[in-house]
């Protein structure tokens, strides 16, 4: 095509991206920084940005110049990459009314606050109005997108291209077969005592040490920043400004492990190339990739022993009262494995029974067999069924996740894709560089984001996720490579 007319689609691109940049600024000012009285202000404004994005990307003139850009872009470029992105998204954006896109991101924005709030007060009630709309858009998104088989399918889509319920039933039921044995031998092993690393820990110390293990591992500071939030997320606007955050709590590794999960996205966003920045060839392929770097820098990278060979010694350093910890001690204490309440703090073995309740309490919102008013007591049940403990209270239960406040149905499963798939690309990366162990036991982690940005992060969205998985792993997702390396670790950590 001529360069005369993409050069018009590519500025309209950057009219919409400037219009999801302020949100995106908006969004992570509310969860860092900005005072609870501004929820009001930052939702009717977060509304009308919503619009008028939306109203640009479905006009009668960014239709006609995508398709323009669909009959003549030249097969296998970049820009045939772009306009297919293109396309799709305004194929989702223009099965919207403008209307329900504004009402839900105005909602999103008080919702969060509204969430903030009845989790402090354990008080589920106070969320549920909220949430019982958010559902409700949620149907009506799923029906204006359309499916074949499932609702569900119409909002995972949105999230992990291609993907269905029936491929998350199919994971889950793998996993649990791969999983649930070695979950039943640990249990018969002595519990391991972690409780030296509760208690009250120096919050600065804390940053202090979360921001020197992200920048070992690589993300640059001079392009991004970490804060403090209530629930970890990684968010951006752009190659070159990327944000992480933490959160503080009684237990140490909460904030080390936190920090690392969102710096693995953080990589992945900054690992784009800088000729596409502002497009939408930026960012990560899918969720289940994302996913995938975040689970690979916190639990392949960030809970192996080299690791702490290299780091635990700044530990010691700036909390003295952890000097008697030895590495072996350390690495079984932040691989304990144990059904535990909350999500983001779950070990790698009973974490995907975390996202398995979601999903499958999120399947009955949809089709209309669960009541939002009834979410806590089924939520609750489920949790004594897969993890054989039950919340105290919602705070610790239903509503302990920031998602649902942000009107993200339809996510949660691509977390447990991106377990599978952080093992299955790890087994790659292993065979092309060798002795892993070495380079992270000595600090050396260029080799290691050297390959992923290679073979990952510098393909940024240009290809299909499941198309992406075969050119980087040589086959399909599957659990295989996930429950070998569990198996693996967890043998030799309890001695199975």
């Amino acid at each position: 095509m001529s360069s005369d007319k993409l050069d018009k689609l590519k500025r309209r691109l950057s009219e919409i991206n400037a219009l999801g940049a302020a949100m995106g600024i908006m969004g992570w000012d509310q969860q860092t920084y900005m005072p609870p009285g501004g929820a009001r202000a930052r939702a009717q404004h977060l509304g009308i940005l919503s619009g008028m994005a939306h109203e640009l990307a479905v006009s009668d003139e960014t239709r006609r110049l995508v398709e323009e850009a669909v009959a003549a872009v030249a097969p296998g470029t970049d820009d045939a990459a772009m306009v297919r992105l293109v396309k799709r998204d305004l194929d989702l954006a223009t099965k919207l009314p403008t209307k329900l896109v504004e009402e839900k991101a105005k909602l999103t924005a008080e919702g969060h606050q509204v969430w903030v709030q009845a989790r402090k007060d354990n008080d589920f009630k106070k969320f549920q109005p909220i949430f019982a709309r958010l559902v409700e858009i949620a149907r009506e998104e799923a029906e204006h997108y359309g499916y074949k088989e499932h609702i569900y399918d119409a909002l995972l889509d949105l999230y992990e291209e291609g993907a269905t319920a029936a491929d998350c039933r199919a994971m889950y039921e793998a996993i649990k077969e791969g999983t649930v044995p070695l979950v039943k031998a640990i249990a018969e092993k002595p519990p391991i005592d972690d409780s030296p690393l509760r208690g009250q820990w120096d919050e600065a110390r804390q940053r202090q040490l979360t921001e020197t293990l992200v920048q070992a591992i690589g993300f640059d500071f001079t392009r991004g920043r970490q804060d403090k939030t209530h629930h970890p997320f990684c968010t951006g606007w752009s190659v070159d400004d990327i944000r992480i955050t933490t959160r503080y709590l009684d237990y140490l590794p909460s904030a080390i492990f936190g920090s690392l999960h969102e710096a693995g996205h953080g990589l992945y966003e900054q690992g784009s190339p800088k000729e596409w920045d502002l497009t939408p060839l930026a960012g990560g392929a899918s969720m289940a990739f994302h996913e995938s770097q975040s689970r690979t820098w916190e639990n392949i990278v960030g809970r192996s022993k080299a690791f702490w060979t290299k780091f635990l010694p700044e530990v010691h350093a700036l909390f003295p009262e952890t000097a008697s910890i030895s590495l072996d001690q350390w690495y079984r204490m932040v691989n304990k494995v144990q059904p535990s309440l909350i999500r983001v703090e779950a070990d790698e073995v009973t974490y995907n029974l975390h996202t398995l309740v979601r999903f499958e309490i999120e399947c009955d919102l949809l089709t209309g067999a669960l009541a939002v008013k009834d979410v806590p007591e089924a939520w609750n049940a489920k949790y004594r069924e897969y993890l054989g403990i039950e919340p105290p209270n919602d705070s610790d239960g239903c509503l302990q996740d920031v998602h649902w406040s942000s009107g993200l149905i339809g996510y949660f499963p691509t977390y447990s894709m991106g377990n599978m798939l952080s093992y299955q690309i790890w087994a790659c990366l292993q065979r092309d560089l060798g002795d892993t162990d070495a380079l992270m036991a000595r600090g050396d982690f260029a080799p290691i984001l050297g390959w992923l940005q290679d073979k990952i992060y510098s393909k940024g969205r240009k290809y299909p996720p499941k198309e992406l998985v075969v050119q980087v792993t040589g086959k399909p997702l599957k659990a295989d490579d996930y429950v070998k390396g569990l198996a693996q670790k967890y043998s030799e950590i309890y001695g199975l």
